[in-house]
């Protein structure tokens, strides 16, 4: 008894399953879907560009977010503050990622097999062809054959002999040359090196970190890159685990802003000192400067100054004679005219006050805004430029519990509103003061306005694939332009022997009848102008085409 015989044919089930997944794969790698992807990627990322992002200021964006209520809250959820990080946006990076992939495997094994291959034969109407001459010559078709090929140098070509058939009587010689397969090669590139793109940075966030740091300029802050901790706001790829950053410390000693003559800011320049070995004294660091668009590379970080800002110093007497003097950085308000807000705290001296609850009743807070050109409105302090003349401060100082034992971070820029309404901080002053100039409260202590330092918003950025983005985006840009400048072209020939008694001329001498046709294989590789004149000039001893023609 024999077994049954099986049935290639697919069943229901199977062609409902793959099918659907056959048609989707094919609809996904097709070269129009990757184009899509690839517009659709740069819309995705308009709103990276226009609204604030986390990662490059995580303070303007909680502002962002807290001025527009509702709608900011909306916003934060759809991911819009975080775009190049966000689940929508990987979506499309990954779909375009695949999509290539399968769009150019596929191009790539088929361009192979076509330089494997020997161009086609040629057509047997010529004539229908976009360009076409007929001319008798002397010479037999072999010769011919020889010389045309002479003159193609630098063509992919071959020579097919056509045996005597019905529409070739006495046979014919058929010579196919190619040119122009570096446009399939710059294509191919291009979207290879595009791949490439996606991939290196896709290394980059996964390896890469970034974090940002306030620095008082000349204050002896000092920022090592030994801890994630040491930093205001980090960012890490999921392959950062925060150990093994690269170690070096940094130092700005001096910020300065140059101005324009109508006030607007010309260059900010940080002069640094810095140094690869942690261990080192501060002696031996060595010197850099930071201008914009000009960070400091260490290690294979690079450091870049964001912002910049005025840091107000402020000095404390307490009733017992003892001082406190800090020197806070105030957040830019308007950046037109660098009116800054922000706060300090200051503890009380230990041992003044005994027990820790009145001690705590005792600490002192102060906030207000800083004007690096001032001007009053009444007594309302405004800012006229960035440019510094005469600084001065508005404040308000309270008396009281400032947190400072909370355990929690505190603000920079504002005191805890919680503590005010609690009548827990309470304000006893209110006052303008100059550089110099101080204000008493009821228990005798003195707050002074001492003047101000510069700070600067350092980032340190990390990539380690930066390199290779670089080189995929150049070598992507040379594959685009050579795509665009080469041109594929095709030019077919057939020789056959003249219908003349004996083939021949007056003088003896066989006659061939040739056949010359060109084909573009896109519109725009179109022939111009000169082609009878340069089809003619194949069949000449030494009449070799010159570059660019044909």
């Amino acid at each position: 008894m024999t077994a049954p015989a099986t049935s290639r044919t697919p069943s229901p089930v199977r062609r409902r399953l793959i099918d659907p997944l056959r048609k989707a794969w094919h609809e996904l790698t097709s070269m129009r879907t990757a184009l899509a992807l690839l517009f659709l990627l740069a819309l995705a990322a308009i709103p990276g560009a226009l609204l604030p992002q986390r990662e490059l200021n995580e303070g303007k964006t909680m502002r962002y977010i807290a001025d527009r209520g509702a709608l900011g809250e909306w916003m934060d959820r759809l991911q819009l503050f975080d775009v190049f990080s966000s689940a929508w946006f990987t979506a499309i990076y990954v779909l375009l990622f695949v999509s290539l992939i399968g769009c150019i495997t596929p191009r790539c094994w088929e361009f192979v097999q076509q330089l494997r291959a020997q161009p086609v034969k040629a057509p047997r109407n010529l004539k229908r062809l976009p360009r076409h001459i007929t001319e008798t010559v002397d010479g037999t078709p072999e010769e011919l054959a020889d010389r045309v090929a002479g003159n193609l140098r630098g063509w992919r070509r071959t020579t097919r002999v056509v045996a005597p058939s019905k529409a070739f009587p006495d046979g014919a010689v058929e010579l196919s040359a190619e040119k122009g397969y570096l446009r399939e090669v710059g294509n191919l590139v291009f979207h290879l090196a595009l791949i490439a793109l996606l991939v290196t940075v896709a290394v980059g966030k996964l390896f890469g970190y970034e974090g940002t740091r306030t620095l008082v300029a000349g204050d002896d802050q000092v920022l090592c890159n030994t801890s994630t901790a040491v930093y205001d706001s980090f960012r890490s790829g999921a392959m950062v685990d925060g150990t093994g950053l690269s170690p070096f410390c940094v130092r700005i000693d001096e910020f300065e802003a140059t101005f324009l003559p109508n006030g607007q800011p010309d260059m900010y320049t940080s002069k640094v000192v810095y140094t690869t070995d942690v261990t080192a004294p501060e002696s031996d660091w060595a010197a850099g400067i930071i201008k914009v668009n000009n960070p400091l590379r260490i290690a294979g970080d690079r450091i870049y100054v964001l912002g910049n800002g005025f840091a107000p110093t402020f000095t404390v007497t307490f009733p017992n004679g003892e001082k406190r003097t800090q020197t806070a950085p105030f957040l830019p308000q308007d950046t037109t005219t660098m009116l800054s807000e922000g706060a300090v705290r200051f503890d009380t001296p230990a041992g003044m006050y005994p027990d820790e609850d009145e001690r705590r009743k005792h600490q002192i807070a102060v906030d207000g805004l800083f004007a690096p050109d001032p001007t009053y409105h009444g007594t309302l302090l405004l800012s006229q430029s960035m440019v510094v003349k005469d600084p001065a401060v508005a404040i308000r100082v309270y008396v009281g519990d400032a947190g400072l034992d909370t355990g929690r971070a505190q603000s920079i820029d504002s005191l805890d509103r919680s503590l005010i309404d609690q009548k827990r901080l309470n304000r006893q002053a209110s006052v303008n003061l100059d550089v110099g100039q101080s204000t008493r409260l009821p228990d005798g202590t003195v707050v002074s306005f001492d003047g101000f330092k510069r700070w600067a918003s350092v980032q340190v950025s990390h990539d380690p694939a930066q390199t290779w983005v670089l080189v995929s985006a150049v070598v992507m840009m040379a594959g685009l332009v050579v795509s665009m400048l080469v041109r594929r072209r095709r030019i077919r020939v057939r020789l056959v022997p003249a219908k003349t008694d004996g083939n021949a001329s007056s003088d003896g001498q066989r006659r061939t009848v040739v056949e010359v046709a060109g084909l573009a294989r896109t519109d725009q590789a179109g022939w111009g102008d000169g082609f009878d004149e340069q089809a003619r000039g194949l069949l000449v001893d030494g009449g070799r085409v010159k570059p660019g023609k044909l």
